[in-house]
């Protein structure tokens, strides 16, 4: 019954095939009831495998997990600042005239007061003595309207003088008196004009170069001479991302956020990115998010009796002082990007099947992230192995050995750049 398939296919094949049909018929036969029991058994092992209570169910994949836990965290941002003098003086003649002298040097220490020009004054002092002579002038003829109002006063009382007459009088002596105040500012006048020919320093700090020499003629406050700049207290100016300045504004305002000491604190660091031993209270805060660079200006007043600081240097500040109340700090390789927008991790549900959760993240220390949201107390974690634990998936968790962590809790915000607090993984 088997030979007429085979001399079927013996008649189709080769001549070698022929020869050699007897030879290789057993062995085929063999491999081809081999193959169809394995794959026989294969489906049944698949059927198994998918059947509820089969072979393959419970078998759910180990997943390293950690548990969420919230503690108070400290939370300290970095970013770039400038240095600016406290007060930085521009230096003008307040009268026109020529530079005699230039009383100070370049570059050098000045104090409050001290002549930094002398303009040529002895125009000045010609129109002072003709402004005291006017006064004097003027203070006789107020003394003779006096008199004369005086000798008409009781002749218009016996109705020997007309009342135009002694009206006349009176208005007189009036009008002396007031030319003699306008003689006097006159001569307050010529008296300033004299001595603002002394060209002084407002302030104590440190003069820039002189933008005109002796023999130059300045026209008065129009032009800058020089600029005295005040570093024994100095401004740092910086910029607070709007990202972190949102999340303090409305952490503030609804509890989860507290201020240690009242205030924010701003710290100069090194450049070996250690503090300096300069901080102060963060001064200013603008209400407006500058539009060019998506920043908050800000602004400290630290002291500077070292004179470290100097106005234009570029430094980098710390900023501190906010406390988180219940933080969650994650390592970041449990964080995801999410494909639709901001950040997801995957948790382990009650049901141990994989969730995948949308986060909120501040800032990171170390190599956690700072969570602000979507997450609570006792929520499990995975933290590796998601290529094998796709959503829905069951699986076994295991928590993970914790990592060593600074004995100090403190979370540091990234600032790569002035404007973004939050880097790409």
């Amino acid at each position: 019954m088997h030979n007429k398939p085979l001399n079927s296919k013996q008649t189709q094949a080769s001549p070698y095939s022929r020869a050699f049909a007897g030879a290789t018929l057993l062995p085929a036969l063999l491999v081809t009831i081999l193959s169809s029991a394995l794959l026989l058994g294969c489906g049944q092992g698949a059927a198994d495998a998918q059947a509820p209570g089969g072979p393959g169910a419970g078998q759910a994949a180990p997943v390293p997990v950690v548990e969420v836990k919230t503690e108070a965290l400290e939370l300290t941002y970095e970013y770039p600042a400038q240095i600016a003098g406290l007060r930085e003086v521009e230096i003008r003649a307040r009268v026109a005239g020529i530079i005699e002298r230039r009383l100070f040097e370049e570059g050098g220490r000045v104090k409050k007061g001290q002549s930094l020009y002398s303009l040529d004054n002895a125009p000045y002092q010609t129109a002072l003595a003709r402004a005291v002579a006017d006064e004097n002038a003027a203070k006789v003829r107020v003394k003779q309207a006096e008199r004369d109002y005086k000798r008409v006063l009781p002749l218009a009382d016996s109705k020997a003088v007309s009342q135009s007459e002694l009206d006349r009088a009176q208005s007189a002596f009036e009008v002396a008196k007031a030319d003699l105040q306008v003689a006097s500012a006159a001569v307050r006048t010529a008296r300033l004009n004299l001595e603002y020919a002394r060209v002084e320093s407002p302030v104590n700090g440190f003069a820039s170069r002189s933008l005109y020499s002796e023999g130059s003629f300045v026209s008065g406050p129009s032009e800058l001479l020089t600029t005295v700049t005040q570093i024994d207290q100095v401004y740092v100016n910086f910029g607070i991302p709007e990202k972190d300045h949102e999340q303090l504004r409305k952490g503030i305002a609804n509890g989860a956020v507290a201020l240690s000491n009242g205030n924010l604190v701003v710290e100069v660091l090194g450049a070996d990115g250690k503090p300096m031993g300069l901080k102060a209270k963060l001064g200013f805060q603008d209400v407006r998010v500058n539009p060019a660079t998506g920043t908050v200006d800000a602004r400290a007043v630290l002291a500077n009796e070292k004179e470290v600081l100097s106005p234009g240097q570029f430094v980098r500040v710390r900023v501190s002082g906010a406390v988180q109340k219940d933080a969650v700090l994650l390592p970041q390789r449990a964080v995801l990007e999410n494909p639709a927008g901001g950040k997801i991790v995957m948790t382990v549900s009650p049901e141990n099947t994989v969730a995948p959760r949308p986060v909120q993240v501040a800032q990171w220390k170390g190599d956690q992230w700072v969570i602000t949201d979507g997450l609570a107390a006792g929520d499990k974690v995975i933290t590796d192995g998601f290529m094998k634990a796709p959503p829905g998936t069951p699986v076994k968790p295991v928590i993970a050995a914790p990592e060593a962590q600074p004995a100090k809790a403190e979370a540091t915000a990234p600032a790569a750049t002035p404007v973004a607090t939050e880097q790409k993984q």
